[in-house]
């Protein structure tokens, strides 16, 4: 770092060190990150601008088709405890509502229900964003869960629905979320998809607040599995 760079990261941390609240430092923090990210040779790449933000302006999107199970679950959470936040979550920014989660909902998760987790990033989240619309935000939720080899196909019909609403094709599918021609097919036989489709006229196939409502159970579960060997542990 040349010396007049380094006078100036001199006098930044100075200030911050004037921050009298943790919001304030945060905000201030997100903002010189933001500026930084601006003038990056990789200001293209959502990963470099990792912001913290308030876990109460992070929200569900309503499509993932993505549960993890208990099992899974655990071990997300033995991960964050042991590691820290090594993924930051992947957001599109809404304006009026917030971060609605492209990626890492049960990342988000652990952090609400785990307050060592919780009191450890004080309530913050690590998000990057990616600007783009609502298709395309579905389209890269469902290529994050492709990748890592988990998506369900009940699910996936309400995506299937949700993107016929806006007007995306077969072709556009087929290339935004890597499948096939004959997978798109197979998908809207398996979901009754194709009679859908011909009469342009749905319902919704997948309910947010049912599907939220089984991921919070697997945690609660695992939290009180945990207790009771707590216990067992004491006697």
């Amino acid at each position: 770092m040349n010396s007049i760079i380094a006078s100036y990261v001199n006098e930044i941390k100075k200030e911050l060190d004037k921050c009298l609240t943790v919001e304030e430092k945060i905000e201030q923090l997100n903002a010189i990150r933001s500026e930084l990210h601006a003038i990056s040779p990789f200001k293209n790449q959502p990963v470099d601008c990792v912001l913290w933000i308030s876990n109460q302006n992070v929200h569900a999107n309503t499509w993932n088709p993505n549960h993890v199970a208990p099992p899974e679950m655990k071990l997300l959470y033995t991960s964050i405890e042991c590691d820290g936040y090594t993924q930051p979550i992947v957001t599109g920014k809404m304006e009026e509502t917030g971060y609605e989660i492209v990626d890492g909902y049960h990342r988000n998760l652990i952090l609400k229900h785990y307050p060592d987790i919780y009191e450890r990033t004080q309530g913050y989240l690590p998000v990057v964003m990616i600007n783009k619309e609502k298709s395309d935000r579905i389209a890269s939720t469902i290529r994050h869960n492709r990748a890592r080899g988990s998506h369900e196909v009940d699910l996936m019909g309400n995506i299937m629905r949700e993107l016929h609403d806006l007007g995306r094709s077969d072709e556009w599918i087929s290339l935004h979320l890597g499948m096939d021609k004959d997978e798109i097919l197979r998908l809207k036989q398996i979901t009754g998809l194709a009679e859908l489709f011909r009469e342009k006229e749905f319902s919704c196939a997948w309910d947010r607040e049912d599907s939220e409502n089984q991921d919070e159970e697997v945690v609660q579960g695992m939290k009180e599995e945990s207790e009771d060997l707590n216990k067992n542990n004491f006697k």
